[in-house]
Order: C-alpha cells, then sequence, then structure tokens
C-alpha cells in the first residue's frame, strides 16, 4: 500500500533521522531493479547470450527486450482523468488523442521534479500510466486529496506483485532490421504508425497494442496485451525476427541503453523537504519507495535539496509548456536561465578508466570498481563533476560502457557555461573517506577522471531520431 494506513508514514522516517542525506547514502537498499537486477532474474535472465552481443543486436540487427516485469502500472479512468493530469504534467495535453502516448513529468510547487512515465490514452476517460512509481503516487494521492471522479487501479512489479503477474505483458523491439520483423510478425503486414503514437495489430492471433518510438535510434515499437498471451506473441516474433538475427536482450543490455539513448531515469523526487508537501509525506509509507533512496558518488553535501532536480536538468525544458496551469508552473517560470542546467555526456578519458580498472591489481590503491556494462552503484547517483581549477559545476548521474562505441560514457546535468561540446572537465569517481556503509560499496580511494562533453544522445542513430519532436 502506498498510504500509511496507521503505519509509519515517510514524514515520520524523515522526523527520526537527524540527516536524511546521511541515511540514504549508508542505510538504504535501491528499490529499482536497474540497481538490483537480482529481483527479475527469475523472470529475464542477466543475459541471454552475452551483453556486448546484445548491445550490437541494437545497432547492427534487432534486439527484443522484455519489460514486463519490473515497471508499475496504473489505470485511471473516469470524467476527471484528463483535468488531473492536465493538473498534473508540465507538457501539453492538449493534443492528446487516443492514437498517441505521452511522455509524463511532473513536479513539485518549487519546480523540482518528482519522476516522469509514459501514459498511454486507451479511451477518452481511460489512460495507462507506465513506470515511475514517484509520479505514479503523485497522481494518486492528488486524486484521493481534491476528489477527483476518477477511479485509480495498481499494478505492481512482478516481484511485489501478490498476484504473482501482471497485467499486461510488455515487449521493445528495436534495431535497425525491428520494422522488417515487426511488418512479417503482423498478420496482414504492419500498418504505418507515425512516431509516438499507438495502434492495434494482430501476432499471432492475438491483438497487441503497439507503441511506435525508439530506445536505441531506430523506430522500434513497443508491444503490449494481455499477460496470457505472452508466449504466443512473443514466439511469433522471434520466429519472425530468426532470419533477420534478432536477439534476446536481457537484464543488463536493457538497463545499459541509456547511455546512447541519453534518458536519465528516476531523479531523486524532490518532496522530502517544504510545509507544503507534509501533507503528502504522511500519506506515503516509510516503507515504500521513497523511503529507500540510495544516494551514491563523489557528492555529498547535508542538504537534501542539493539534490533535487529541474526539468531542465533531465533535459525535459523542450517538453515544458505554458499553455496550461499546472503545478510548480510558478516556480518554473521563476526559475533564473543560469539555474537551468543542461543534460550532457561526457566521453570518460580511457586512460583513466584503464588506470581505474589497473588499481584492481595488486596491493593498490584501489579506486571505486567499474561494473560493465552499468557501473553506477546508487539510486540515484551524484558524482561531482568539476573544472580544471576545482570548481564544481554539476553532476554526472548515470555511467556505464556501450560497446558499440568502444567508450565508457555518463550522463551528467552542467551549468550551461560549462556544457559547450568539446569542454574538458574532471568527474570525481568514487566517494569520499573510503566509501559508505552501502553493501554494494566496497573500501576504495577516490580518482579525478578527465572527460569530455559530448552532445546527449550520444549516438548518431539517436540523435536523428530525436529529431521527430514529442510534443
Amino acid at each position: 500500500m502506498v498510504k500509511a494506513n496507521g503505519g509509519k508514514s515517510l514524514q515520520n522516517l524523515i522526523d527520526e533521522k537527524p540527516n536524511l542525506v546521511e541515511f540514504f547514502y549508508n542505510d538504504t537498499l535501491a528499490p529499482h531493479y536497474r540497481a538490483r537486477t537480482s529481483l527479475t532474474a527469475a523472470y529475464i535472465p542477466p543475459e541471454f547470450t552475452n551483453w556486448r552481443d546484445e548491445q550490437r543486436a541494437w545497432r547492427e540487427s534487432a534486439i527484443l527486450f522484455d519489460q514486463s516485469h519490473h515497471m508499475p502500472e496504473m489505470l485511471l479512468k473516469g470524467p476527471d482523468a484528463f483535468r488531473l493530469l492536465e493538473r498534473l504534467g508540465i507538457n501539453s495535453l492538449s493534443n492528446f488523442t487516443t492514437d498517441r502516448a505521452k511522455q509524463f513529468v511532473a513536479c513539485t510547487p518549487r519546480g523540482h521534479v518528482i519522476g516522469d512515465c509514459v501514459i498511454y490514452r486507451l479511451e477518452d476517460q481511460t489512460f495507462e500510466l507506465i513506470s515511475g512509481m514517484p509520479v505514479l503516487n503523485w497522481v494518486q494521492y492528488n486524486a484521493e486529496r481534491d476528489g477527483y471522479d476518477v477511479t485509480i487501479e495498481r499494478d505492481d512489479p512482478t516481484p511485489y506483485n501478490p498476484a504473482g503477474r501482471r497485467w499486461f505483458y510488455r515487449f521493445q523491439l528495436e534495431g535497425p532490421h525491428a520494422g522488417k520483423i515487426f511488418h512479417d510478425a503482423v498478420e496482414g503486414g504492419a500498418p504505418e504508425i507515425p512516431f509516438f503514437r499507438t495502434a492495434k495489430v494482430k501476432i499471432g492471433g492475438c491483438e497487441v497494442l503497439v507503441l511506435r518510438h525508439g530506445m536505441a535510434g531506430h523506430l522500434g515499437a513497443e508491444l503490449s496485451g494481455p499477460y496470457d498471451e505472452m508466449d504466443t506473441v512473443r514466439s511469433t516474433l522471434l520466429t519472425a525476427g530468426k532470419k533477420y538475427g534478432l536477439k534476446q536482450g536481457g537484464t543488463k543490455t536493457y538497463f545499459s541503453t541509456i547511455f546512447e539513448f541519453g534518458w536519465m531515469p528516476y531523479p531523486l523526487p524532490g518532496i522530502y523537504t517544504g510545509e507544503e508537501l507534509r501533507d503528502y509525506r504522511e500519506w506515503l509509507s516509510g516503507n515504500g519507495w521513497e523511503a529507500n533512496a540510495q544516494l551514491a558518488g563523489s557528492f555529498l553535501v547535508d542538504n537534501i535539496e542539493d539534490y533535487y532536480v529541474t526539468p531542465w536538468d533531465l533535459g525535459y525544458g523542450h517538453i515544458l509548456k505554458l499553455d496550461h496551469d499546472f503545478i510548480g508552473r510558478n516556480a518554473l517560470e521563476a526559475l533564473p536561465l543560469e539555474k537551468r542546467r543542461k543534460k550532457v555526456t561526457l566521453v570518460w578519458n580511457r586512460e583513466d578508466v584503464a588506470k581505474i580498472f589497473a588499481s584492481q591489481l595488486g596491493d593498490g590503491p584501489r579506486y571505486k570498481a567499474l561494473d560493465f556494462p552499468v557501473a553506477y552503484y546508487g539510486w540515484p547517483q551524484f558524482d561531482e563533476v568539476r573544472t580544471a581549477d576545482g570548481r564544481l559545476i554539476g553532476h554526472s548521474c548515470h555511467c556505464g560502457y556501450s560497446a558499440n562505441e568502444g567508450e565508457m560514457l555518463s550522463l551528467a546535468m552542467l551549468e550551461t557555461s560549462s556544457a559547450e561540446l568539446g569542454t574538458q572537465v574532471l568527474l570525481i569517481w568514487g566517494e569520499p573517506a573510503g566509501g559508505s556503509r552501502k553493501p554494494n560499496v566496497e573500501r576504495h580511494e577516490q580518482l579525478q577522471v578527465r572527460a569530455t562533453v559530448a552532445p546527449v544522445p550520444y549516438a548518431q542513430s539517436v540523435q536523428k531520431l530525436k529529431r521527430a519532436a514529442i510534443s
């Protein structure tokens, strides 16, 4: 349950902790599968073949990802559903017809991001919200508090789901041959579906809802339908994709797509301070998602608000629309330009990456180990990014390796004056004082890693795809 229902609330937890950052930095276990792939290992293996070949498949042939088990979902229905979403989302819903999906971003009254998710408009008064636990909680809270005429149903990720199964399966088909595979698998051939639009097709005799979008630089497809039909649809796709070299992707590969694609998932929700949100914190569980943030990295300060982010930090400035009144609008309009950081990719210096690996041999010093292909070890993670003279200019939040690019990459948010392409910066890798108490952090020393500011998304194929606007 989201509500405390007489149990400990998030506000109770905060009141008990003299230093919330210290608690999140040392004593919590990240709730998300990106940091804990063992949670879904019983349903999806970390690798079907090996993650390097699986990464190459989305660049050279095609890959099928299974998204059926790790993303929470919500069905929002009723006469006030649209009005509620419009009140909460920073993006415009004016053109939100039943053949579209939207990237939905919600903020606090102070303009800090709570989270984001994808929304389908299934019917005029029915919306499906996919992923983004903090934003789903925020939607439910506002619906209940303000008496919106809606009904809400929640479908938890499989490991936490009391039914042990989901409403829907969900697949992502990606790669340069994805379109051909999709066409061959659809009965009667695939229709033309514009970018981020939806349609219904038949695959293996089953009705499938299709969202046309891409995670890895191609016009891929997200496919969903009743959970009982998952195996039939998957088998049909694999059969159709055999001659095109289709591979299945494991969780290691799936969670590494962001380094080329450029999405910064699950920021720390900006909800832990402010009297205006006290009622919300009292509504949230003291054992839930928001109570188990796992801060990590070289950036460590006492003020939890220094970990909050705005839509510009995450690259969502282009979808922020002032054509409607929404929570946080006044604060976002008033935010000075110099405080609107820019999302970039950092390309790590190869010699410094090799130095981290070399430090694992011999007597030391040992630097924080790099796991491939996903190297960050917190949720969320904040590593300091500084100029050559030591000035803090931003944070690196997700890092990992791309076999396609042959580079160690991270997604960062930098002050605009330091975000010009080609700028040389220093990323502080590893935690201070030898590392935190987190069980997945070994004793280590910090290292200054040289890095170069590059575009986001980093892969050229994704840059081309991103030029298709999602309004």
